[in-house]
């Protein structure tokens, strides 16, 4: 990857923003949540995603950035976030994250790891692999989900894919800091 320790530390940053990000967003839907089963479903990733964030935000302290530092995404990647969390249905919101966004999500995860030299960035290989192996139960329970509530189904059978696209079509995820100071002064 050849990245400075400065630009590493705004992937990470920016992966904990996106972990923030989700954590909130799982936190928001669960009062607005009608179904018991989902509630308790999204309440167990809420936690899951708080640990990612302190992992990584343990991570960016340590490539000299401030901890538990959080940086923006790009505003198109952003903009792919928002429209997920923007989600009200029940299977909308539970396909939207697990089948839209997180596929992408842990397409990036493993695309760091193998652009970074491994020897030089462990800490954030050992986190992010981490991170991958709780992706492995997060995408058996959405699996396991339908069978026990197989009442609910997609009122749009397309909104899944839709974010998947989005989220692809997003390359570059990471802002500048430049660009996020200006952003900040600007509001």
């Amino acid at each position: 990857m050849g990245e400075t320790i400065r630009q590493k530390a705004d992937r990470v940053g920016t992966f904990r923003y996106i972990s923030v990000f989700l954590m909130e967003t799982l936190a928001r839907w669960i009062p607005t949540t009608p179904e018991l089963e989902a509630k308790v479903f999204f309440g167990r990733q809420v936690w899951d995603f708080a640990q990612h964030a302190d992992w990584l935000g343990r991570r960016t302290g340590e490539l000299r950035s401030p901890m538990q530092w959080s940086l923006q995404p790009a505003d198109g990647y952003l903009r792919v976030l928002q429209t997920m969390a923007g989600a009200t249905g029940t299977m909308e919101r539970l396909a939207g994250l697990h089948d839209g966004l997180m596929p992408d999500l842990e397409a990036r995860y493993r695309d760091y790891i193998a652009r970074t030299d491994r020897l030089n960035d462990e800490p954030t290989v050992r986190i992010l692999e981490r991170i991958l192996f709780d992706f492995e139960r997060l995408r058996a329970d959405r699996a396991a989900f339908p069978a026990i509530r197989p009442d609910l189904t997609l009122a749009d059978a397309g909104w899944p894919a839709r974010i998947a696209a989005m989220a692809r079509a997003e390359t570059d995820y990471v802002s500048s800091r430049a660009a996020a100071r200006a952003a900040a002064t600007a509001s």
